[in-house]
């Protein structure tokens, strides 16, 4: 039996207006600002960690990052896919990307020192994770995936939200959008083909990333051989 909630949108729906329903609903809009809320606590985390490696290592690990709510109509749509009632209750017992933040780094291996560090910290738990770079999706996608869990502190209570990040590299962004934008094309011909050709330029774009990464540590280790022989030279 659904909700007065569920009765209400299913009513609303029938008017062709899903979205505009959610947002006039208050438990909705009170959640949406949670999920904000959530969005800004592990930015400001994100953020701490990236002042501290400028700081100690002379560099940034990540270039980016970008925040996101699920627009309403894709809440629903997701909801409905699942078979679940349409509830604010379901939207947040239910899915785990409503809020999501894409951190964007410089090579693979900042992308697991900073989702370590962030795993770690006695605040956040990891509900799920998907790693997508050691086990790419069928198509070439690459990416890290964590499902984090994290205390919000309102007026009158401590909230528990659910935040996804996705971790990838300057390149893995850059196949993820392009190939976003292809997918949704119309009246392709041959699809399989071109496919294909993401795939391969998927995995091309892979071993770049660790060849730029090999470079990065040929640079520091010729920058430390030469920082140590500059302070043999001061001592004699």
């Amino acid at each position: 039996m659904q909700s007065s909630d569920g009765l209400e949108l299913a009513a609303f729906l029938k008017e062709g207006e899903p979205e505009e329903l959610f947002k006039e609903m208050k438990p909705f809009r009170q959640l949406m600002m949670q999920y904000e809320c959530a969005l800004q606590e592990v930015e400001t985390k994100l953020n701490v960690l990236n002042t501290e490696f400028s700081l100690e290592y002379d560099r940034n690990p990540f270039e980016t990052i970008k925040t996101r709510i699920k627009q309403p109509l894709s809440i629903y749509n997701k909801l409905v896919r699942m078979g679940e009632e349409i509830t604010v209750e379901n939207i947040q017992n239910c899915l785990n990307d409503v809020a999501g933040i894409r951190v964007v780094c410089s090579f693979p291996e900042d992308i697991y020192t900073i989702a370590e560090l962030l795993s770690k910290q006695d605040d956040i738990t990891v509900l799920a994770g998907k790693d997508y770079i050691k086990h790419p999706k069928e198509n070439g996608y690459r990416s890290l995936h964590l499902i984090l869990e994290i205390p919000i502190f309102l007026s009158n209570e401590k909230k528990y939200m659910k935040v996804e990040v996705q971790f990838r590299t300057i390149a893995m962004d850059f196949w993820a959008s392009v190939e976003h934008k292809l997918k949704y094309k119309k009246n392709i011909k041959n699809p399989q083909e071109i496919a294909e050709q993401l795939k391969h330029c998927a995995d091309t774009i892979a071993d770049v990333d660790f060849r730029m990464q090999e470079i990065r540590h040929h640079i520091d280790k010729i920058a430390e051989q030469t920082e140590k022989s500059e302070i043999g030279m001061q001592r004699l």
